[in-house]
């Protein structure tokens, strides 16, 4: 499966950014901005000021009614896969989103992750604050980066009908983002935060020019509560792994059972681990090689320290044990197609959920994977509702059974695998005739060519997602 987009013409050509303004504490943030959701309708208010009075006060509010009844009118319903009419648009509802913030950024992102911060753990209050580690991913391009920043100001989704106009949690006020940049040599193909991140905020980066990065983001995370500080750092990485050669790759995953503890897979097949120490980094020579085509993605187990599971466009998955190198544990064929990501489930660790270049993810019981020929195990759960490649797949930190996945179709999806299907709603149709599975919470669309996504762990139900178009976050009422 391609993970890049074809055509970046227009993105070296010039910067995308939102209409809206924008507060920055950089001198110039030419990163990104957010979006002003409201801002048109700030406008024209302003603009109705002008007027006489008592005029506006008479013929303006039966114009701005008859203008909500007809515009209330013509919103309907839309499911994916429903065409939409000539002068048709998509339109969020407020009313589903708790919290939901657009981020145009120069340069697109396929890859990302949560920086762990020190504001606390299971975090409901609003104004949110977010820290991500993002690489840009200009093809052929040596000044790609790799940027730590500080999403703040993140208030609550304004809701129309809503009573609490005093609420300190709803204000329209802009988000802020502040941001240091990292140059890097390639575009980023993947980026990963290390796990234990109480002491240093460790990354690994992969870069298309086949080598792997270690970075220490710990002063550049820091630096962002420093006022002035410039927004571009000169740093170098801390370790770079040349084990892969000139084979680039996308598979990569830290330990969270023991620090420093790394994995990354290539587009030739062959899996290598690093162990990283404060004395030094160590890289095995001999790579675990099983897989007939690229290695897409590699799952640490949560549970015990010397298991992972990797899965390949050889439409396998297999589980391995560290202390062997020649052969896997196990293997499946778990697809008739590429299989681009894997989820392991921390909360029920014998849980395993693979995305798929048809469209289609399977949720897999580990209990009834079976060393030696034998007949292939059947998942637990299949569900074909995107209707593009999946491009990646999470669970829910603390939810066993909630699960986030996005496709190529440009739909971000939230599941609850916990729901029973009803016999009698098994195959329930909407009034267009769309199947809706009942294990299916929430479809989140806005956003094109969707790449990767993350739960933040510290926020309950906060998502953040990257795509062409740039970052999402946002948390919905469905978890």
């Amino acid at each position: 499966m391609s993970k890049r987009s074809a055509d970046q013409t227009d993105l070296r050509n010039g910067s995308k950014f939102a209409t809206g303004e924008s507060r920055h504490i950089a001198e110039n943030n030419d990163m990104g901005e957010f979006e002003d959701a409201w801002e048109d309708e700030i406008e024209e208010e302003q603009i109705e000021e002008g007027g006489n009075d008592d005029e506006m006060e008479e013929d303006g509010m039966d114009v701005d009614e008859k203008d909500e009844e007809e515009n209330d009118k013509d919103l309907k319903l839309y499911l994916p896969g429903q065409p939409l009419a000539e002068g048709e648009v998509l339109e969020a509802d407020p009313s589903v989103y708790v919290m939901l913030h657009n981020l145009d950024v120069r340069l697109p992102f396929l890859s990302f992750d949560v920086l762990e911060d020190k504001l606390g753990d299971e975090r409901k209050n609003y104004p949110a604050t977010a820290y991500v580690a993002a690489g840009t991913s200009m093809p052929g391009v040596r000044d790609n980066e790799v940027l730590v920043m500080k999403m703040s100001s993140l208030h609550k989704t304004q809701q129309e009908d809503s009573d609490d106009e005093d609420d300190p949690d709803v204000l329209d006020e802009d988000p802020v983002l502040e941001y240091r940049s990292i140059p890097h040599n390639g575009c980023v193909n993947r980026l990963r935060v290390m796990p234990q991140q109480q002491e240093k905020s460790i990354a690994a980066t992969w870069a298309e020019t086949g080598k792997v990065h270690v970075w220490d983001l710990t002063d550049a995370m820091a630096s962002l509560e420093v006022p002035g500080t410039p927004s571009k750092i000169n740093q170098k990485p801390l370790v770079t792994i040349n084990n892969h050669g000139r084979d680039e790759g996308y598979a990569m995953d830290w330990s969270s059972l023991q620090a420093g503890r790394l994995l990354t897979g290539d587009n030739n097949g062959r899996i290598y681990q690093t162990i990283l120490t404060p004395s030094g980094c160590n890289t095995e020579s001999n790579p675990f090689k099983e897989h007939r085509s690229s290695v897409e993605d590699l799952q640490w187990s949560p549970t015990e320290q010397n298991v992972f599971a990797s899965c390949s466009a050889d439409q396998t998955v297999k589980i391995w044990d560290t202390r062997n190198k020649k052969r896997s544990a196990v293997g499946i064929h778990a697809s008739r197609s590429d299989i681009n990501v894997i989820t392991w489930n921390k909360k029920a660790s014998y849980l395993l959920a693979s995305g798929h270049d048809d469209g289609i993810f399977s949720v897999w019981d580990l209990r009834t994977f079976k060393t030696g020929a034998g007949e292939q195990p059947s998942p637990v759960a299949t569900f074909k509702w995107h209707n593009g490649p999946i491009t990646s797949i999470e669970w829910h930190p603390t939810e066993e059974s909630v699960l986030a996945v996005s496709g190529a179709d440009n739909q971000l999806t939230l599941w609850d695998l916990s729901v029973e299907p009803d016999t009698e709603q098994e195959g329930r149709l909407t009034t267009d005739g769309v199947q809706v599975p009942p294990q299916l919470l929430f479809v989140h669309q806005g956003q094109e060519d969707v790449k990767e996504l993350h739960f933040h762990r510290q926020i309950p139900g906060c998502v953040i997602s990257t795509a062409s178009s740039g970052l999402n976050i946002f948390k919905t009422i469905s978890i």
